[in-house]
């Protein structure tokens, strides 16, 4: 903590995360989708929340497994002295699957040939490591992005069922359009996830535990399975469907904040920023923040209608957001001073600034927002 406290200071921007409200989402999630089991999704730097603290946090909430998307993401989180299973969500390759084996990560394989390299990097798994290196097996139901296709699974679950130095333990598949409640497709998908598992009981092979769901799919009851894989519900975002009914109360866990640096008064007319592409209506106080598109602030955030919080109030952006830096139109009222606290996303007084509200205006997603603050922007936790 003093080291995140300390990069703080030598920065005046900040993104502060309540591992609380990670916790608390956690719970929320495990409690709606039981009998199900929560596997917790931190991948991407747990969207951009840090991936060591929000798994932690995670756990303490009810979690029992976590899932990252590469290698080097579940290596992060052993060298954190994370000891729970750990799934890596794509098939990996080459040295990645040593890595992947040297770590004690559950594997995905999609493929005959990923299952063949995995059993050859498992024949040499050290004693330390405990029972059969752990493999859930993906298919393909209509995302068409990774996932062995439903006619082919079977030879993938064969290879890995006749290995003596491999179990396979789980079988998966990711919803495309489960944030739409009343889109057929998920209901086809889950279907064909169903009769893939079926087929594999039918050829003697157990399937192992099954999982399909992502935060929207909790949605969908029959999409539940054995495991749930919550990811943005975790940091307290939910479709609206959902927001509205089994995860009401989710708590967003990341607040983007930074200090004035410098503040100056402005002729009416003037022009702040690259481009001098918005005149300021009337004579002004505009103010400086030390964060920019580098830091994870969209640059089309000025064209969009961005504001950040100064004051307890709205304020619009000056001029375009730059590199390293964002100027605020304070008004001709102004007040602010050098070294006021602006929240770019999050509350102050009575007003908020939500991801959910950035990604509205830029028309994105949240998880584009929340997985685009940058690195030299300081993570501090409580």
């Amino acid at each position: 903590m003093e080291a995140e406290l300390a990069a703080a200071e030598l920065r005046p921007a900040r993104a502060d995360v309540d591992l609380g409200a990670v916790r608390r989402n956690a719970e929320r999630i495990a409690r709606a989708v039981l009998p199900a089991s929560l596997c917790a999704v931190v991948k991407a730097d747990g969207y951009g929340h840090g991936a060591v603290p929000c798994a932690r946090a995670a756990l303490d909430g009810g979690a029992s497994m976590l899932a990252v998307a590469v290698v080097d993401e579940g290596v992060e989180l052993r060298r954190g002295g994370i000891e729970a299973p750990i799934l890596v969500l794509q098939e990996c390759r080459g040295e990645a699957v040593a890595e992947l084996v040297r770590n004690d990560l559950v594997a995905t394989v999609d493929s005959v040939a990923g299952g063949l390299e995995l059993i050859k990097a498992s024949e040499g798994r050290t004693a330390a490591a405990s029972g059969r290196q752990k493999v859930h097996v993906q298919v393909d139901t209509g995302v068409h992005r990774r996932g062995a296709e439903p006619e082919s699974l079977k030879d993938v679950a064969a290879v890995l069922a006749g290995s003596p130095v491999v179990e396979l333990a789980g079988t998966w598949t990711h919803l495309a359009v489960a944030d739409d409640p009343a889109d057929p497709f998920t209901a086809k998908q889950l279907h064909r996830f169903r009769a893939a598992a079926s087929s594999l009981r039918a050829a003697g092979i157990d399937p192992g535990v099954l999982h399909a769901s992502n935060t929207a799919g909790i949605a969908h009851t029959a999409a539940r399975h054995d495991y749930v894989r919550a990811g943005m519900g975790l940091y307290g975002f939910a479709p609206p469907a959902l927001a509205r009914g089994a995860l009401v109360g989710l708590e967003p866990a990341l607040r983007l904040s930074a200090k004035v640096t410098m503040v100056k008064t402005l002729d009416r007319g003037e022009r702040p920023s690259y481009g001098r592409r918005r005149p300021l209506p009337e004579r002004s106080q505009v103010a400086v923040l030390p964060l920019g598109y580098a830091d994870g602030v969209p640059w089309r955030l000025f064209e969009c209608g961005g504001e950040v919080l100064l004051g307890g109030l709205r304020r619009p952006l000056a001029g375009s957001v730059t590199m390293d830096q964002v100027i605020v139109d304070c008004g001709p009222e102004g007040g602010v001073e050098v070294g006021d606290e602006a929240v770019l996303l999050g509350e102050q007084g009575q007003e908020r600034i939500t991801a959910s509200e950035w990604a509205a205006r830029l028309g994105t997603i949240v998880y584009e927002v929340v997985t685009r603050i940058g690195p030299r922007v300081p993570r501090v936790y409580h």
